[in-house]
């Protein structure tokens, strides 16, 4: 019987599935929508729901892949990071899940660091600054607001751990993900005790970590018969999205950028050693063993074009927005974005940052509008590789995008543009649950190393080369004066 990995990934709204053959080719591939329930600085979900989505879709793959579910080796996870499960003794969830987009702790953070120098914690956790995107932030509002479920709460997870846990009956996680808690440590790999003991957080609370991309135990037998698993059915406990997109796209060697335009936009480089910068760029704990990961996160990333999508272009798709944009001129007739609908961290770390279109005329248009979204993400991203190849004498000529973004050629050729260099699309559809398979195939023994992997079946699809500079340097200047001249006015 040919064996097969199964790769999910956990998306923010979206949960993708993808059946790798031996030869990491795609025999089948699936996704599910999931809802969010937003209230103000309120975001929640309820995890069971989730993970009943998560059934579902694990189902209509196999049914659909036309495979003997028995042919399932391993199932690889890629997630995303910050969004926090918590359950009582019975192990079911004591609350709604929050998800990483809730802004409701920013009381929490000015705590945060009257107890902790966010420049002593900076060396330990790797993040410059608190932020209400960290978990650690959410755990104290809770324990400050909701007082009966936080007494309560037996388990602390991460959304991985919990899906780890509904499919192994094992409280397992690994370190890519706790990178963004705000209570790892990511020198030692282990979790910060001081940091625990300030938000009244058990050890024996959290779940055992191991080495991203390794095994957390086998498919339990009732979730096994669900599925018709066979009994060697083994859960891979992956590694952050950011970081399996990275190996998926092939950035597993130093030099290397790869940027996501997801939901955020995150931009990985791999390094050899920690690196603590005076511009305060996040260093994580890397998927690859021993290895760490300049990952800056701006949370202002494909989410703006879904935010304007869906209140100003509800009707349209992605396609035909491409489409329309495509004849607006570069700098968009002087209109100029700042993308930070949620704050923004990296590089200012500025959580009540607003976002801002500047310099309308009745000339503009609907498409002037959505280029200009467009252009600010782009900008976002050049001003963060500034940052690294300033402080860091990082040499950045390519980079290698993926996520939803990827899938636009105009807004890849604005971002060649912007950034005055070379942006390389990969050839495989899902490089983030190609990255995970990766992974597992490692650990498995199918594989001697990543490297051997990557030169088999990571490709290029298509380079954008930059061909119009020129015409974004005024509306970059323009952003980055925009910024500057409003903090005043976001507060502190």
């Amino acid at each position: 019987m040919k064996k097969t990995i199964l790769a999910i990934d956990l998306g923010t709204t979206i949960i993708k599935f993808v059946l790798f053959g031996r030869e990491f080719e795609v025999i089948g591939e699936h996704s599910k929508n999931y809802q969010l329930e937003s209230e103000g600085d309120f975001i929640e979900f309820d995890a069971e729901g989730y993970w009943n989505t998560i059934k579902e879709g694990i189902k209509e793959l196999i049914r659909k892949s036309e495979i003997d579910a028995q042919a399932v080796a391993s199932i690889a996870l890629s997630s995303q990071a910050e969004t926090l499960v918590l359950l009582d003794k019975d192990h079911r969830p004591a609350r709604k899940a929050i998800s990483w987009l809730d802004n409701r702790s920013q009381d929490q953070c000015g705590r945060i660091r009257e107890k902790f120098d966010p420049k002593d914690a900076y060396a330990i956790t790797g993040q410059p600054d608190v932020i209400t995107t960290w978990p650690i932030t959410k755990i104290l509002w809770i324990k400050e607001h909701q007082p009966e479920v936080f007494s309560k709460t037996h388990k602390i997870l991460m959304l991985k751990d919990y899906i780890i846990y509904k499919l192994t009956g094992e409280f397992v996680s690994e370190y890519s993900v706790y990178n963004f808690t705000y209570y790892f440590n990511i020198i030692t790999k282990k979790y910060w005790k001081p940091m625990l003991d300030f938000a009244g957080i058990d050890q024996q609370q959290l779940p055992a970590l191991i080495e991203p991309g390794k095994r957390a135990g086998p498919v339990r037998g009732p979730v096994s018969k669900e599925f018709g698993f066979g009994a060697h059915t083994q859960v891979n406990a992956g590694a952050l999205d950011q970081m399996a997109g990275m190996i998926g796209v092939g950035n597993i060697r130093k030099g290397m950028v790869s940027e996501t335009t997801g939901t955020v936009l995150a931009i990985c480089t791999l390094i050899d050693e920690p690196v603590f910068s005076e511009a305060k760029i996040p260093c994580h704990y890397s998927a690859i063993k021993d290895k760490y990961v300049l990952l800056p996160v701006c949370e202002s990333g494909g989410i703006s074009l879904e935010w304007f999508k869906n209140t100003f272009y509800k009707e349209a798709d992605y396609a035909s927005i491409n489409k329309q944009v495509e004849n607006i001129p570069a700098g968009c007739n002087g209109l100029v974005f700042l993308p930070y609908l949620t704050g923004v961290n990296a590089p200012e770390y500025h959580a009540g940052a607003k976002g801002v279109f500047y310099g309308i005329n009745i000339k503009h248009s609907g498409d002037h509008f959505a280029r200009s979204v467009m252009e600010g993400v782009a900008f976002l991203l050049k001003k963060n590789l500034d940052y690294m190849e300033s402080s860091l004498n990082i040499r950045i000529n390519e980079v290698f995008s993926l996520g939803g973004g990827a899938k636009s050629a105009v807004w890849n050729q604005i971002k060649a543009d912007v950034l005055e260099k070379r942006i390389h699309i990969s050839a495989h559809p899902q490089p983030t649950a190609l990255g995970a398979a990766m992974l597992s195939a490692v650990d498995m023994g199918l594989y001697p190393d990543l490297e051997t992997i990557a030169e088999k079946v990571v490709h290029t699809k298509e380079t954008y080369r930059c061909h119009n500079h020129d015409d974004y340097k005024q509306p970059y200047d323009t952003f980055l004066k925009l910024y500057r001249r409003l903090v005043p006015l976001f507060g502190a």
